[in-house]
């Protein structure tokens, strides 16, 4: 009997990340020279391959050519998307975070946790924390009992992120456990079964992070229009802030919110794993 040829799911996750190094080469060369709109030969030289292997190894890692993703990182084409949002966003926030109805794409169930509930039950809290690879590279993940509370994307030393985490949650327990991290990376990028995640920050930072999940696959919103969902326009700066303390990456979508002119806004992970989770989810609709 012939053996299945598929690579397990761990084996097929370690591909991947290592895929995206290189595919993280050309994105960036794509967003620095977008302006140019640069031949594949031109990607290919600067990435080192052949034109032939950039072009297979794009479209096996993203589903789309290079030169489809590069349409993808037109203003242009941002504010087409913006434009396009509203309706759907109202949508989202009119179905609600529980439900068959959620237009969120993954099966997220959302607990939330102020300071001053951490502080009466932190201490009960164990973190297990691992990393393990990604379609977007290797990442740092923190899983409680309670939900995953922490998906860091490394791009230095983990023992820095690490320390950070440890800092955000001073009063739990951590323990590493390279498992979890495996299974949870499954979960949130492979299986798509439920995951149930823990957010822990202030009160306006959670309502942000809540209207996050409310936006569906493919789209792009404006930091005015979670405004709009939380309070009032006038709040899109604050809304910005809150945003960039999200430290539950890709599962919590702070990778689609970008501002009302479609220009880029600096990531904390990278420009080029935010668009490379846009262009992935805009070749999958």
């Amino acid at each position: 009997m012939l053996k299945d040829a598929t690579p397990p799911p761990n084996q097929q996750s370690a591909d991947a990340a290592r895929d995206y190094a290189r595919v993280e080469r050309a994105i960036d060369f794509l967003i620095s020279n977008r302006e140019s709109q640069p031949s594949l030969d031109a990607v290919a030289e600067h990435v080192g391959l052949s034109a032939f292997h950039v072009q297979r190894l794009f479209t096996r890692w993203a589903g789309i050519s290079p030169k489809k993703f590069l349409s993808y990182l037109t203003i242009e084409h941002a504010k087409q998307r913006l434009e396009q949002s509203e309706s759907v966003l109202d949508a989202a926030y009119d179905a609600g975070l529980s439900g068959s109805s959620r237009l969120h794409d993954l099966m997220v169930s959302a607990e939330a946790m102020t300071p001053g509930e951490y502080k009466a039950m932190g201490s009960d809290l164990t973190i297990r924390h691992g990393v393990a690879p990604t379609p977007y590279g290797e990442a740092l993940f923190l899983v409680s009992d309670r939900g995953l509370c922490g998906l860091e994307f490394i791009d230095a030393a983990p023992d820095v992120l690490l320390t950070e985490a440890k800092e955000r949650w001073p009063l739990s327990q951590f323990v590493e456990d390279q498992s979890t991290a495996q299974t949870t990376t499954r979960t949130v990028f492979g299986t798509g079964e439920a995951i149930p995640i823990l957010m822990k920050g202030t009160p306006w930072q959670l309502q942000v992070w809540s209207a996050l999940l409310r936006i569906p696959t493919g789209s792009i919103v404006s930091y005015g229009q979670i405004a709009d969902l939380v309070c009032t326009r006038q709040a899109s700066r604050a809304v910005g802030t809150a945003v960039a303390a999200n430290h539950i990456g890709y599962v919590v979508p702070c990778h689609r919110v970008l501002r009302a002119t479609g220009m880029f806004k600096r990531y904390r992970w990278g420009a080029p794993r935010r668009w490379a989770m846009l262009a992935r989810e805009a070749a999958d609709e």
